[in-house]
């Protein structure tokens, strides 16, 4: 049985180092081991535009130039910008945003509520447009079946409006206008509502020719490929472009499928967004449902000098004809934020997604919100977390006890088991048979002390994942030197604790016969928490919390039954 239940773990062991190895492979850029997204057949020479939708014929204009000609590959880079353009701050209560009179484009974002992980003294910034980053959100028309060029987000525009929310104001209000281009004035008008990361952007089209026109509306992100400043090698979420339609929901788009132009996603719908992902934050387009977009996810160069730049996320909607004189307005949202999923959920269907769970969602959504109600009640994410472990102990108790029942039984019968080892050495089968026949005298059951761990191990990689992708973590403190809970602990204090409560269980544990099995068992321990020292403090503590109880229930049965716990210490000489 020792020897099963050893092997088990080496397999669970093995696997957990594969996947870590994967994310670091992920996170530096390299090819994925596992999961790696198929090719499909793309376009060999550039990147591919949305495909005009209702026989209409029009490429996307390059994240930084102007519209190429109908049915047209994006034009070459430029990094020149519109003569006469300026930027400048707006602020709510939880935003400050840089705006740029080029495009009417937000070029910048930073959060009030969160720190800058790296330097204690800035908020946390996600959109940027600077010599070291490139993430920006952009808007503009296009055109359609009929030639012609319209304002872009390469047009100068003029600002009026609010450039900070006053006390007692619910909404802030900018407006962005353009000269006529084509027969087309432009107007953005963006509100953000007090405590609001979403902002309604209003796009009004005024046909000023004496003609009908018939643009296209696109929306798009743009952001650089470059690991994000602070992110840890030892574990990894997925940054990038994501997609969202009804008919396939969820689509990651990783940038490495990007630069073989090999990614795989819907490109026609009538639902869904757009969005730009990395850990904890996210910023998405949303159109209207119901209105038909062409969507695109492709690489473009917009001569910015960085080192892996840059990638689009757009989608493109035809506009019904505008008469002479005529105004179309079309209304959407862009959600520059943090991924609260309560907020994300009330927004539009799917968003709530950007937050990552992986494969095991359907588990992990049930435990935030378990751990989100925990927290209104203590008013502390630590506490909420150790308060979360200690109801999954309750709750796998029963299989607990069963896991622990027989590792005690087993612990009763080792001597006897060392001792027909020591005895049948030289007869290895005949060893195998004795030894099953002490099992059934003594009715254990080789799997009884895995198979109950077996089975809790996706809950608490569930519990993992809750962990590390919720952004309440984030500068959350739980008590004296723990002062964010996304972060290491700068005095490597839980780390310590982690291994020593790690090798108190191996301690209390059946040795294995085998010596050489018996000095693994204590070096997993130790590999694995080299590995705790650079993971957020949430997720040690989580760690933590669980051996205790652990140890405290495997000494509580151990003793019932009549086995005093022992502590098994190694042999090493």
């Amino acid at each position: 049985m020792n020897d099963i239940r050893r092997t088990i773990l080496w397999v669970v062991f093995g696997f957990s180092l594969l996947l870590l190895w994967d994310q670091w492979q992920i996170s530096n850029g390299h090819k994925p081991l596992l999961g790696a997204p198929s090719p499909t057949q793309v376009n060999s020479t550039a990147p591919a535009a949305p495909a005009a939708p209702r026989g209409a014929s029009a490429a996307l204009p390059n994240a930084a130039v102007a519209p190429a000609a109908p049915g047209a590959a994006p034009a070459p880079a430029s990094a020149t910008r519109a003569p006469g353009a300026e930027r400048f701050e707006v602020s709510t209560d939880v935003l400050k945003l840089t705006f740029d009179t080029e495009g009417g484009s937000v070029v910048g974002s930073q959060f009030l509520r969160y720190g800058d992980t790296t330097d204690a003294s800035r908020h946390m910034m996600l959109l940027d447009d600077s010599a070291s980053r490139v993430y920006v959100a952009q808007s503009g028309l296009v055109a359609g079946a009929i030639p012609g060029e319209f304002p872009t987000h390469k047009t100068l525009m003029k600002a009026s409006g609010d450039y900070a929310l006053q006390d007692g104001q619910d909404t802030l209000t900018l407006r962005f206008t353009s000269e006529p281009v084509g027969g087309v004035q432009l107007t953005k008008t963006y509100k953000i509502a007090r405590g609001s990361y979403a902002l309604e952007v209003e796009h009004a089209l005024t046909n000023t020719s004496a003609a009908p026109v018939a643009p296209q509306l696109y929306v798009q992100l743009v952001r650089d490929g470059n690991k994000l400043p602070g992110e840890s090698s030892f574990y990894s979420t997925f940054t990038g472009p994501a997609v969202y339609t009804d008919a396939k929901k969820y689509q990651k788009v990783e940038f490495s499928a990007l630069k073989k132009k090999s990614a795989d996603f819907e490109k026609q719908s009538q639902n869904g967004y757009i969005a730009m992902v990395q850990h904890y934050f996210a910023s998405a387009w949303i159109l209207p449902a119901g209105m038909q977009r062409s969507i695109a996810v492709d690489g473009v160069d917009i001569g910015s000098g960085l080192a892996d730049c840059c990638y689009r996320a757009a989608m493109v909607a035809p506009l019904e004809a505008i008469a002479p004189g005529a105004t179309k307005t079309l209304t959407t949202t862009l959600f520059i934020g943090p991924q609260e999923e309560k907020m994300l959920e009330a927004l539009t269907p799917g968003l709530e997604l950007v937050k990552d769970y992986g494969w095991l969602t359907i588990l992990a959504k049930p435990l935030y919100w378990l751990l989100d109600a925990l927290h209104r009640v203590l008013q502390n994410w630590g506490w909420a977390i150790v308060a979360l472990v200690l109801l999954l102990k309750i709750a796998f108790y029963w299989l607990n006890a069963k896991a622990y029942a027989s590792m005690a039984k087993m612990k009763a019968i080792n001597p006897r088991i060392m001792e027909m080892r020591e005895r049948l050495k030289d007869k290895p089968q005949e060893m195998q048979q004795e030894m099953m026949r002490i099992y059934r005298e003594e009715k254990v059951n080789p799997m009884g002390g895995c198979f109950p761990i077996m089975v809790q191990i996706p809950v608490f990689i569930a519990l993992y994942w809750v962990l590390l992708s919720s952004v309440e973590m984030r500068n959350a403190p739980w008590l004296g030197w723990i002062h964010d809970l996304s972060a290491p602990d700068p005095f490597y204090v839980l780390p310590l604790l982690m291994t020593l409560t790690s090798l108190i269980q191996t301690a209390l544990n059946p040795a294995p016969p085998d010596p050489v099995q018996a000095k693994m068992m204590w070096i997993m321990p130790l590999v694995f928490s080299v590995m705790f020292f650079f993971f957020p403090s949430g997720l040690v503590l989580y760690w933590i919390t669980n051996n205790i109880l652990s140890i405290a229930q495997q000494w509580i049965i151990n003793t019932r039954m009549g086995v005093p716990p022992q502590f098994n210490l190694p042999k090493f000489g």
